[in-house]
């Protein structure tokens, strides 16, 4: 079973380049990341992410073009199913994946077309830092220099 957390559910425009995504914050969390903003992620705290559930948060907000899911939970199955559903019932919206893993299963690169690996630690900085550790693909292809203007940009200004 996934669960997620309603009340932390939003659209965002940052978290996917050029995309009006839907994230949602996946409780469950197996990692162990040093410093973790929000520990209270690992907890088994949260709803139930259904196939219905999915349709109607999605259907509920109009003009998204990506459904970001912060976290795998720890239910694999249940998380590549969902995964599915969401592909073969709205096959133009693309599907995201934040792992704190540093690497994830070949079917998590078949099941999502973003996928962000790596877990956070703070003194290499989040992806708008060219030093991070985290990468962002797309398809495979590493995209995250794509994130690095912004940080370059903001330290420049300081």
């Amino acid at each position: 079973m996934i669960k997620y957390i309603p009340e932390l559910t939003d659209v965002v425009l940052e978290e996917i380049p050029d995309r009006v995504t839907l994230a949602l914050e996946i409780p469950n969390c197996q990692g162990s990341c040093p410093g973790c903003h929000s520990s209270f992620l690992k907890l088994d705290i949260g709803k139930e992410l259904t196939p219905d559930e999915a349709d109607r948060l999605i259907e509920d907000n109009f003009g998204i073009n990506c459904f970001l899911l912060l976290g795998e939970g720890n239910d694999r199955k249940a998380l590549l199913s969902l995964a599915a559903h969401v592909r073969e019932r709205f096959p133009r919206l693309e599907l995201a994946l934040y792992s704190g893993r540093q690497e994830v299963e070949p079917e998590i690169f078949e099941a999502f077309d973003f996928v962000k690996v790596g877990p956070y630690v703070s003194e290499l900085g989040p992806l708008n830092e060219p030093a991070t550790n985290q990468r962002l693909y797309y398809h495979g292809d590493d995209i995250t220099s794509r994130f690095w203007h912004k940080g370059l940009e903001a330290s420049k200004n300081r």
